[in-house]
């Protein structure tokens, strides 16, 4: 079993169909979103985390691709820049997971993890300079 974050972006014409119903049902994939934007008047973006059998992840991303789902397989939906930090600290406390955390207390030099990242957002919403951001 292993798990993958992956950032989709899906065509004005693929947000009404059951996409995430099939990588469950057709490839016995688990799955959780962690953040969508799905309007009929847009495309459609999801970062979405899924488990299973390697094969089969990668027979469900086959499956994405083959219906016109764009996969990133980086999951960059949130953005980090570290130019823009000052190191204020800010979003430290409010990263539940600590994907953004002090990697040195001399310093006070922040790192972020999009590994550890679950796009709550929150740190965009604490940074003064911008230095969090999201591509949706």
């Amino acid at each position: 079993m292993i798990t993958k974050k992956l950032l989709l972006f899906l065509p004005k014409n693929k947000i009404s169909k059951p996409i995430v119903y099939h990588i469950v049902k057709d490839y016995n994939l688990i799955f959780h979103i962690f953040r969508a934007r799905i309007t009929p008047e847009e495309e459609g973006h999801m970062v979405i985390e899924i488990t299973g059998d390697e094969n089969n992840i990668d027979k469900a991303i086959t499956f994405l691709l083959e219906q016109g789902v764009k996969v990133n397989e980086k999951s960059e939906g949130m953005l980090w820049d570290s130019s823009k930090c000052s190191g204020c600290g800010s979003c430290v406390p409010h990263c539940p997971t600590k994907a953004l955390h002090v990697s040195d207390n001399q310093t006070m030099e922040i790192v972020f993890s999009n590994e550890k990242c679950i796009e709550c957002l929150n740190c965009i919403q604490v940074c003064p300079f911008g230095a969090c951001s999201s591509i949706f």
